[in-house]
């Protein structure tokens, strides 16, 4: 009984540590990415004298959700490490193989990889919309002080 305590302690842990920190990831991913397209749309291209001083201004925060996109996936992982890790000591702690106990601490530490692909793959997704309208915005500046 005081394993079965320990494991779901354990497991608890990564479900509100690593969720946790996934779902933070997620959150400030999409608040980012609204954030960037309330910018882009009231971006006026003849305030800047430079590209460079465009490019700057629109380049704000986009690597952030460049790197949540590229990094929730390995937080994910690690939460599977570590629950695996877990399912493991505690079938090894108790000298009895249960299916039913291994199953469910496999699946457990697998939740976590699939949400930080949950988070990852609209990241990127957000990360090349927002490039996109970057590179849009950069092409116009460029028509518009052609000559």
């Amino acid at each position: 009984m005081e394993n079965s305590g320990w494991l779901e302690y354990a497991h608890s842990a990564i479900d509100y540590g690593i969720i946790g920190i996934l779902v933070l990831m997620s959150v400030v991913s999409l608040w980012l990415f609204i954030e960037r397209l309330m910018a882009y749309g009231s971006v006026r291209i003849s305030d800047y004298d430079t590209k460079e001083e465009l490019e700057l201004d629109l380049g704000d925060n986009v690597s952030t959700i460049a790197t949540i996109g590229s990094n929730a996936p390995y937080v994910g992982l690690l939460g599977t490490v570590l629950g695996i890790m877990i399912t493991f000591y505690s079938l090894g702690d108790v000298g009895a193989v249960d299916p039913k106990k291994i199953m469910t601490g496999l699946a457990l530490a697998l939740k976590a990889t699939a949400m930080g692909l949950v988070v990852a793959i609209p990241s990127i997704i957000f990360y090349n919309i927002l490039l996109r309208k970057m590179e849009r915005l950069l092409t116009m500046w460029e028509i518009k002080n052609k000559g």
